[in-house]
Protein backbone atom coordinates (compact mmCIF):
# COMPACT_ATOMS: atom_id res chain seq x y z
CA UNK A 1 0.00 0.00 0.00
CA UNK A 2 1.27 3.47 -0.93
CA UNK A 3 0.18 6.75 0.61
CA UNK A 4 0.95 10.29 -0.43
CA UNK A 5 -0.17 13.81 -1.15
CA UNK A 6 -1.07 15.46 -4.44
CA UNK A 7 -1.40 19.23 -4.66
CA UNK A 8 -4.36 19.93 -6.94
CA UNK A 9 -2.79 23.18 -8.18
CA UNK A 10 0.23 21.20 -9.42
CA UNK A 11 -1.77 19.67 -12.27
CA UNK A 12 -1.49 21.25 -15.71
CA UNK A 13 -4.55 23.18 -16.78
CA UNK A 14 -6.88 20.94 -18.76
CA UNK A 15 -5.59 17.76 -17.12
CA UNK A 16 -8.10 15.03 -16.32
CA UNK A 17 -7.13 12.15 -14.07
CA UNK A 18 -9.64 9.36 -14.51
CA UNK A 19 -9.84 5.61 -14.07
CA UNK A 20 -7.57 5.90 -11.05
CA UNK A 21 -7.56 3.27 -8.37
CA UNK A 22 -6.72 5.61 -5.51
CA UNK A 23 -8.58 6.16 -2.27
CA UNK A 24 -8.83 9.80 -1.22
CA UNK A 25 -8.41 9.97 2.56
CA UNK A 26 -8.56 13.73 3.09
CA UNK A 27 -8.71 16.99 1.14
CA UNK A 28 -7.63 20.21 2.79
CA UNK A 29 -6.62 23.76 1.86
CA UNK A 30 -3.48 25.34 3.29
CA UNK A 31 -1.60 28.62 2.96
CA UNK A 32 1.85 28.32 1.46
CA UNK A 33 3.94 31.30 2.58
CA UNK A 34 7.00 30.35 0.51
CA UNK A 35 5.15 29.77 -2.77
CA UNK A 36 7.18 30.74 -5.81
CA UNK A 37 6.06 33.17 -8.51
CA UNK A 38 4.70 30.14 -10.44
CA UNK A 39 2.67 28.85 -7.49
CA UNK A 40 -0.49 30.14 -5.80
CA UNK A 41 -0.30 31.00 -2.11
CA UNK A 42 -3.14 28.59 -1.20
CA UNK A 43 -2.89 24.90 -2.04
CA UNK A 44 -5.44 22.07 -2.09
CA UNK A 45 -3.83 18.94 -0.62
CA UNK A 46 -5.29 15.59 -1.65
CA UNK A 47 -4.11 12.84 0.70
CA UNK A 48 -4.48 9.44 -0.96
CA UNK A 49 -3.68 5.74 -0.81
CA UNK A 50 -3.21 3.23 -3.60
CA UNK A 51 -2.42 -0.43 -3.98
CA UNK A 52 1.28 -1.27 -4.21
CA UNK A 53 0.81 -2.88 -7.62
CA UNK A 54 -0.43 0.45 -9.02
CA UNK A 55 2.55 2.58 -7.96
CA UNK A 56 4.51 2.63 -11.21
CA UNK A 57 1.48 3.33 -13.39
CA UNK A 58 0.25 6.11 -11.10
CA UNK A 59 3.72 7.68 -11.07
CA UNK A 60 3.80 7.74 -14.88
CA UNK A 61 0.32 9.28 -14.99
CA UNK A 62 1.42 12.03 -12.60
CA UNK A 63 4.67 12.65 -14.52
CA UNK A 64 2.59 13.31 -17.63
CA UNK A 65 0.14 15.55 -15.74
CA UNK A 66 2.20 17.81 -13.46
CA UNK A 67 2.75 21.41 -14.44
CA UNK A 68 6.22 22.87 -14.89
CA UNK A 69 8.24 24.40 -13.47
CA UNK A 70 8.40 23.82 -9.77
CA UNK A 71 5.88 21.07 -8.96
CA UNK A 72 6.18 17.49 -7.77
CA UNK A 73 4.14 14.82 -6.00
CA UNK A 74 5.32 12.09 -3.69
CA UNK A 75 4.00 8.85 -2.29
CA UNK A 76 5.50 5.97 -0.36
CA UNK A 77 5.08 2.53 1.11
CA UNK A 78 6.93 1.03 4.07
CA UNK A 79 9.77 0.10 1.70
CA UNK A 80 9.68 2.37 -1.38
CA UNK A 81 9.37 6.07 -2.19
CA UNK A 82 8.21 7.73 -5.39
CA UNK A 83 9.00 11.36 -6.11
CA UNK A 84 7.37 12.49 -9.34
CA UNK A 85 8.24 15.63 -11.28
CA UNK A 86 6.93 16.72 -14.68
CA UNK A 87 8.21 14.03 -17.08
CA UNK A 88 10.52 12.45 -14.48
CA UNK A 89 9.99 9.73 -11.86
CA UNK A 90 12.34 8.79 -9.04
CA UNK A 91 11.70 5.49 -7.26
CA UNK A 92 14.02 4.38 -4.50
CA UNK A 93 14.15 2.29 -1.35
CA UNK A 94 13.07 4.15 1.79
CA UNK A 95 16.15 5.27 3.68
CA UNK A 96 18.38 5.48 0.57
CA UNK A 97 19.90 8.89 1.30
CA UNK A 98 21.84 9.06 -1.98
CA UNK A 99 18.75 8.41 -4.09
CA UNK A 100 16.71 10.91 -2.07
CA UNK A 101 19.47 13.48 -2.56
CA UNK A 102 19.40 12.86 -6.31
CA UNK A 103 15.65 13.51 -6.42
CA UNK A 104 16.04 16.65 -4.27
CA UNK A 105 18.84 17.95 -6.53
CA UNK A 106 16.57 17.49 -9.53
CA UNK A 107 13.85 19.42 -7.72
CA UNK A 108 16.29 22.24 -6.98
CA UNK A 109 17.20 22.34 -10.68
CA UNK A 110 13.50 23.06 -11.38
CA UNK A 111 13.54 25.97 -8.95
CA UNK A 112 11.64 24.25 -6.15
CA UNK A 113 12.51 25.98 -2.86
CA UNK A 114 14.46 23.94 -0.33
CA UNK A 115 11.61 24.24 2.17
CA UNK A 116 9.29 22.45 -0.27
CA UNK A 117 11.63 19.50 -0.83
CA UNK A 118 10.24 18.01 2.36
CA UNK A 119 8.91 14.57 1.47
CA UNK A 120 9.49 11.88 4.13
CA UNK A 121 12.77 9.95 4.14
Amino acid sequence: MFSGVLIAESLRSGTTLDRLSIVVRRIRRVSQPDATADQPSTWTLIEFELDGADGDAFAQTLAASLDAPGWYADFRSATDSFVVFPNRVFRYARGDAAARSEAAAFGRSLGIPESQLDWPV
